[in-house]
């Protein structure tokens, strides 16, 4: 009996790690929208390694930017902060709506990559139930 007490124990360990790393950026699945009270859509679907890797992106800071003044900080990222920080949901500040970045940001860049999805429902799919909470 004590080794099966020991054996769930570690199970339950082994647990909770996976668990907890699946909440990680690098594990990331969807973009963050819990700021948004009452989503017109459901959120990007995203699977942040599996796109850096295929769209060849080394530099955190082409999505997670830093601007002084209206001017880009070369160098900088903004990894530790939400995007909503900076990005109000009303677009009041001298940033673009949270919305509004994310399009721009997204679909601008695959735009002018010529890869990448450009309409609604190709980002905004149903999301996967296992899926849904790794925000």
């Amino acid at each position: 009996m004590t080794g099966f007490r020991i054996g769930c124990i570690i199970g339950a360990w082994v647990l909770v790690l996976v668990a907890a790393q699946g909440f990680s950026q690098e594990e990331m699945r969807v973009v963050d929208s819990a700021i948004f009270e009452r989503p017109v859509r459901t959120p990007a679907l995203f699977a942040h390694d599996m796109h850096n890797e295929t769209a060849g992106l080394d530099d955190c800071g082409i999505c997670h930017h830093l601007y002084d003044d209206g001017k880009l900080i070369e160098g900088e990222s903004s990894e530790d902060q939400t995007c909503s920080e900076c990005h109000t949901i009303d677009g009041s500040g001298p940033n673009p709506s949270l919305r509004r970045a994310f399009h721009l940001n997204c679909k601008g860049c695959h735009l002018q990559q010529g890869a990448g999805p450009i309409l609604c429902a190709q980002c905004h799919q149903a999301v996967p139930a296992d899926q849904a909470s790794a925000e």
